[in-house]
């Protein structure tokens, strides 16, 4: 009997328009993900790949303008390349309006890439959709990221694009500062405001709970371990019900004061308990981090 094709997931889309986000998301997801790849390469990584145990859920690649090469036309050749390889690839597109992305850009006050020869950022914008036109005319998905935030788009890759094949309920574990709002769209809600602070450890501050350090100190703190038990027992009680209701994902925030410390080591926590338990579309979300 063959092997079943390996999929591929090729993620693409202008500067800014959450492709990053995305693959984060995918890796969070079990999928091997490589960011930038040129687009020649696809085919040879694709053998490596098919020959290594350890691909699991599938492949994801990331390509933007920059990697395309002298030739863009030339990647649906190299995806049927890649086709010969053992791969059922698909390809991903997310645009964005320019007025978003321009907003976008101004608040982080990060470079365009392709500004590099001093062109104004609306100049780089079209440059860029004139590059990933042959991209984006032969894409599986568009998606228009311009009304997402980061937060949602996770969602949407999760839960809405069928990337992921197994049946079962989607979890988005996600950790927050109180000071900066409760998601509006949790579904548990849990204050680890009442646990102690790492921050005030002048080694940890800097650190943020998903660090070795911070986890080591926080699992050596009782009450912590006790706080963890009994969210678990929550979660392993009430998560069966939901996935035998109607829905198809489960938010579970955790929020402390500065969203860097507890919560977020809280978040990952569960995700791991959770993914032990059976149920393997559990994703983090740190919004203060991210």
């Amino acid at each position: 009997m063959s092997a079943p094709p390996l999929q591929l997931t090729v993620v693409s889309g202008l500067s800014g328009s959450g492709k990053t986000v995305a693959l984060h998301t995918l890796e969070d997801l079990d999928y091997d993900c490589v960011d930038n790849l040129p687009a020649a390469l696809l085919p040879p990584f694709v053998r490596l790949a098919a020959s290594v145990p350890r691909v699991r859920q599938g492949l994801a690649v990331a390509i933007d303008a920059r990697n395309l090469g002298s030739e863009p036309a030339r990647l649906p050749h190299w995806l049927s390349a890649a086709a010969a390889e053992g791969a059922e690839p698909s390809v991903i597109f997310f645009d964005t309006r320019d007025e978003v992305l321009i907003k976008r850009f101004s608040e982080t006050r990060r470079k365009h890439p392709l500004s590099h020869d001093g062109s104004a950022l609306a100049e780089a914008i079209a440059c860029e959709r004139n590059l990933l036109a042959p991209l984006r005319a032969i894409s599986d998905r568009i998606i228009d990221t311009s009304d997402l935030n980061v937060h949602q788009l996770r969602r949407l890759v999760v839960t809405e694009l069928g990337l992921v094949r197994q049946a079962g309920l989607s979890i988005l574990f996600e950790s927050f500062a109180y000071k900066h709002g409760i998601p509006g769209d949790a579904d548990f809600v849990f204050d680890t405001r009442c646990l102690p602070n790492p921050h005030w450890r002048a080694e940890l501050r800097p650190l943020s709970g998903r660090d070795e350090p911070v986890r080591t100190h926080l699992d050596g703190i009782p009450e912590v371990r006790d706080f963890a038990r009994e969210i678990a027992a929550l979660l392993d009680t009430w998560l069966p019900r939901f996935e035998g209701g109607t829905r198809s994902y489960v938010t579970v925030a955790f929020g402390c004061t500065g969203g860097r410390h507890r919560s977020v080591y809280m978040a990952e926590k569960m995700a791991e308990h959770v993914r032990s338990r059976g149920h393997e579309q559990a994703v983090c979300f740190h919004r203060e981090l991210e």
